[in-house]
């Protein structure tokens, strides 16, 4: 770990896990418990070889690289407003405590299944895609924690969520026999290439049919030290958002707005609305292209949801940053976030 993080680790030990709190702030649950006894690390004594993993994807079965995608949709990172965790992954409550829940298997396709003692640290970053690894992420928490063979959950307090409770998730294993062996300024490329690190970018937005417009914050960025050009890629999962009469408004603001008109307009399925905003016609294959970035920099846009008519179909649209990577790929999937629309009755 370096030291920067080190002693952001040390920080969140003395927030987080002060005196007798850490019995109850903490918990550590395996399919496959077994005693410590006999397992050494460190240098004392024999220490064997652990893989220990976290799925990128449903399919992911730790291979590292790997072609699937998308890799911020990780299921084994959820945030849950209790301590008892929930089915779904919920988006965190702004200055309350809330829990993160990580799972983690100690089955991978480098080593054999042994107990190997190490940390899970968690990170946050604002929804976006294009972000810099380790810079633009910031520390939650962290725990220490023995890896058993087989799957363990661990269950980290978030305390002082910042608002709007928008954010990116990365956890990470951290261990001497396990290390992470790739590094790379691109937090994709550092994901796709290390199996014990996983990234979740989803985002609920519950709608009221005929009610007011929900706004989600998405920032594009730059981890590069050249200029860049970039698209944001619309696309949908599930049923269509036009299911839910549903209309999706992207608000770029004055100065990614002007890198558009620069770039000459380019993209598909978009109408220009004025005001600095692009309304998604199809967001099942709709394109802002050209948009031209700074070397390290980063732009927040506004997206805008709205939707006319109620729906108990499953709604999904996933926004998606495309441009150069660290390994010289002009067209990366830089990352992007998934937006859980629901879309019920107004009250009264």
């Amino acid at each position: 770990m370096s030291p920067r993080l080190t002693r952001r680790a040390r920080r969140s030990t003395l927030a987080l896990l002060t005196g007798a709190a850490l019995a109850t702030l903490l918990s550590v649950t395996s399919a496959t418990a077994a005693p410590l006894a006999g397992t050494t690390r460190g240098g004392v004594g024999t220490a064997a070889v652990a893989d220990v993993w976290m799925k990128d994807h449903p399919d992911d079965v730790g291979l590292q690289p790997h072609s699937l995608n998308p890799i911020w949709e990780s299921p084994d990172i959820k945030v849950c407003h209790t301590a008892v965790e929930c089915a779904v992954s919920q988006n965190p409550i702004a200055g309350v405590r809330n829990y993160l829940f990580i799972k983690f298997r100690n089955n991978g396709p480098y080593a054999g299944p042994v107990v190997e003692s190490g940390v899970i640290e968690v990170f946050r970053t604002p929804s976006s895609g294009g972000s810099a690894w380790p810079d633009d992420w910031v520390q939650i928490g962290w725990m220490a924690v023995p890896s058993y063979p087989g799957v363990t959950t661990v269950t980290i307090p978030w305390d002082d969520v910042p608002g709007p409770g928008h954010f990116c998730l990365v956890a990470r294993w951290v261990s001497p026999n396990d290390p992470m062996t790739f590094q790379s300024p691109d937090i994709g490329v550092t994901v796709r290439n290390n199996n014990n690190i996983a990234w979740r970018n989803v985002d609920s937005v519950p709608l009221v049919a005929g009610g007011l417009v929900q706004t989600r914050p998405y920032t594009i960025g730059n981890a590069l030290t050249r200029a860049t050009r970039n698209s944001l890629v619309f696309s949908e999962v599930g049923a269509p958002l036009r299911t839910a009469g549903g209309r999706l408004v992207a608000d770029l603001g004055p100065a990614l707005y002007e890198r558009w008109l620069a770039g000459g307009k380019a993209g598909k399925g978009i109408r220009d609305v004025g005001r600095n905003q692009i309304e998604i016609v199809d967001p099942a294959q709709a394109s802002l292209d050209n948009l031209t970035l700074n070397p390290k920099e980063k732009l927040t846009l506004q997206l805008n949801f709205s939707a006319t008519t109620v729906t108990k179909e499953p709604i999904a649209v996933r926004v998606t940053q495309i441009g150069p990577n660290s390994l010289g790929q002009e067209r990366a999937d830089l990352g992007g976030v998934r937006y859980d629309v629901t879309v019920g009755q107004r009250a009264g």
